[in-house]
């Protein structure tokens, strides 16, 4: 009768911490797929900023032809992202696109007859709200990454990440170049 007792108990707790182990890798798997699913809604946002800039670039060429190399910059890294790469160069080239922008923002700024254009002002205004959003987005990103990786550090899921192979994933970053003022000279 013990020995019936003590594999009962025995059969329990080891129960109990199969069903905490699945808990613990459904959980770092949902974790892992909501990483995957915040890049994949930034890339949305991405392909939609890719697409109105030929737009915004077209109204800005009109006005000021000095402010070439502000197109230059644009065109050049929205050429790098059509060419895909790595997610790293993928990366870099957002951050490219990004300061590009916020270049041909500053220049427009000095020029009344550009900023009072329709097609600008809303081709402007849109490019905006995308920048919002994805901004918006990496931080979900760089959230549900952090959160991730501080499980897969803690005990005990740090066990079971390590059994089934979890791998720390990489926060959104920047380049330190890209944390100063933008510097627009005329």
């Amino acid at each position: 009768m013990a020995v019936m007792i003590a594999l009962i108990v025995v059969g329990f707790v080891v129960v109990v911490v199969l069903l905490y182990f699945i808990s613990i890798y459904n959980a770092l798997v949902s974790l892992a797929h909501s990483i995957d699913k915040a890049w994949s809604n930034i890339d949305v946002l991405l392909k939609q900023r890719f697409d109105e800039l030929p737009k915004l670039v077209e109204v800005v060429k009109g006005y000021k032809l000095h402010e070439q190399q502000v197109l230059e910059n644009i065109t050049r890294a929205r050429s790098l992202l059509q060419n895909g790469g790595t997610g790293a160069q993928r990366h870099e080239a957002e951050n490219q696109l990004t300061m590009a922008l916020r270049s041909l923002f500053a220049v427009a700024e000095s020029y009344p007859e550009l900023k009072a254009d329709a097609s600008f002002r809303e081709l402007q205004t849109r490019i905006s709200e995308l920048e919002n959003m994805i901004a918006d987005r990496r931080e979900m990103f760089n959230e549900y990454v952090n959160t991730y990786n501080i499980r897969l550090e803690q005990f005990p899921d740090v066990i079971v990440a390590r059994m089934m192979n979890f791998r720390s994933r990489h926060l959104w970053q920047i380049d330190s170049a890209q944390r100063q003022d933008v510097k627009i000279a005329f």
